[in-house]
């Protein structure tokens, strides 16, 4: 059920393609019934994988390129099945949001696909040749769709955004093919690479190299530049896709690939270098570092757009550092991060995009605050707030569960961190709160609501946006209040033999 997932979202692109001129306004449609089709896909195969106690269900396993050693193998555990399920309500959320698009509509609906097909092959591809053909497959529409429906320096912010993934690309690539050179150029099967006993001279520099490589993607500071340039250039729905899903990648194969296949460079390296005794340590650092920049910059922001950009940075810091701890607590914090952010990302730019940049025409916050949008647009005030709250980790939310966990892995592994990274979560309330006050509730000035400046006329949320908004809420509350579900769906993965081993390895 869950290969379909790929196949359903690359045949509707296809057919959101070929629809005729004439018939322009039928690719919304498409896109939305490939979308539905796609996350109920998504779901059911979340009923199958729950069943299976842990063990991974087989999609396909064919030979593709037998002299090399290539199979298609598509196949899900409780980790990819939670990822696929977060891309289908994120995919069918990024099309409600996008219903307004005008111009070019198979053209954006047909690239949307493609995106979205692209992203559940890396989440169910366990031949690492595959995995990284698919990898690639989602650099292409995201160019377009920032370079052609962007905004702000769109066709800057595109070329960068692709320079940077590449670089990423190309970094993990040459580490794969090592690690499959070293391996006996046989297999790139995942569990063939994972097993084999590579020389821990060559883990050592292989590791760092295919992390950094994923971590690109992931907002991995200092290597996170692209992505509040990118969120800020992109259309409502690629920006829900980037932050949403896009990102995850990224951080999805530095859990998947780069950590089982080099266990050893997660070992003390027996040497202190410039205070760092290893490569987690490293990245722990980079994580927080992240996360207090990512959370400073936002709080000096103007422009509301850039605000949400520079917290995905702070957020994706939390995911870096909960897979550092090396521990379970850690982990799940990592993973719940990467579908809490994915969905409230989404709702926050789905408001300050759609809701409020496409009907003001500025994102400035001293421009939006004497327009008192919360009278103007009282659903897009509303919206804001719970999906800020959640945000900002505010009990009852997903935010405040996942960031818990990995507040609580860090503090067994470094207290120190734990407490810095806890900062984070504070000015996530000040630039939270300093963007509801400066958008809806008055300017930077002091004005209120009550002044008697003129509240402008502008068009109500559609019901497509409101839509998009219950469903991503939907989640985002459900995760907060019961999280037992998906836990009892990852837990499995991170705490079966090879992540096990991960731990163990990691003692210092």
């Amino acid at each position: 059920m869950l290969k379909w997932t790929i196949y359903v979202s690359f045949l509707g692109a296809v057919v959101t393609a070929l629809l005729p001129l004439r018939r322009e306004g039928w690719a919304r449609w498409v896109a939305l019934l490939t979308v539905i089709v796609g996350a109920g896909l998504a779901g059911g195969g979340l009923s199958q994988v729950a069943a299976q106690d842990g063990a991974r269900l087989v999609l396909a396993d064919r030979a593709w390129v037998p002299e090399l050693g290539i199979r298609y193998t598509l196949a899900a555990d409780g980790l990819s099945a939670v990822l696929a399920a977060l891309t289908g309500v994120a995919a069918a959320a990024g099309v409600l949001f996008s219903w307004n698009v005008e111009g070019r509509v198979r053209e954006f609906f047909g690239l949307y696909l493609w995106l979205v097909g692209a992203v559940y092959g890396v989440f169910l591809s366990f031949d690492l040749f595959l995995f990284f053909v698919f990898y690639e497959l989602a650099i292409v529409p995201k160019y377009f769709l920032i370079a052609i429906w962007g905004s702000t320096r769109r066709e800057y912010a595109a070329m960068k955004l692709v320079l940077y993934s590449f670089v990423g690309s190309a970094m993990v690539l040459l580490a794969l093919l090592a690690a499959y050179v070293m391996a006996g150029k046989t297999s790139f099967a995942w569990a063939d690479l994972a097993g084999h006993p590579f020389p821990r001279a060559f883990q050592m520099w292989a590791f760092p190299l295919m992390f950094v490589g994923f971590g690109i993607l992931a907002g991995l500071w200092p290597w996170h530049t692209w992505a509040p340039t990118g969120h800020v250039a992109a259309p409502t729905a690629a920006s829900m896709l980037l932050a949403g899903v896009v990102m995850k990648l990224g951080a999805y194969g530095c859990l998947r690939v780069a950590m089982p296949l080099f266990p050893e460079a997660l070992q003390p390296w027996g040497e202190s270098i410039l205070g760092f005794r290893s490569w987690p340590q490293v990245f722990a650092w980079l994580g927080l570092l992240g996360i207090l920049w990512g959370g400073l910059v936002a709080l000096a922001q103007r422009d509301f757009k850039f605000v949400i950009g520079y917290s995905s940075v702070s957020h994706m810091g939390f995911v870096i550092l909960g897979l550092m701890t090396l521990n379970l607590a850690g982990w799940q914090g990592a993973v719940l991060q990467m579908v809490s952010h994915g969905l409230i990302a989404g709702l926050l730019f789905a408001v300050v995009g759609r809701m409020v940049y496409d009907r003001t025409h500025t994102r400035d916050l001293q421009q939006l605050g004497p327009m008192r949008l919360a009278q103007a647009l009282p659903f897009a005030a509303v919206s804001f707030v719970l999906a800020g709250a959640a945000s900002a980790g505010m009990p009852g939310f997903s935010g405040f569960i996942a960031e818990v966990h990995v507040l609580l892995g860090a503090w067994q592994r470094w207290p120190a961190l734990a407490v810095l990274a806890g900062i984070g979560v504070l000015l996530g309330v000040a630039y939270i709160w300093r963007s509801l006050q400066g958008a809806f509730l008055g300017d930077e000035s002091g004005e209120r609501p009550g002044h008697k400046g003129s509240m402008p006329d502008l068009p109500g949320i559609t019901w497509p946006e409101r839509l998009g908004t219950v469903l991503l809420l939907v989640g985002v509350i459900y995760l907060g209040l019961y999280p037992k579900p998906f836990l009892q769906l990852v837990t499995p993965v991170l705490d079966g033999s090879l992540y096990r081993e991960l731990q163990a390895g990691g003692v210092w």
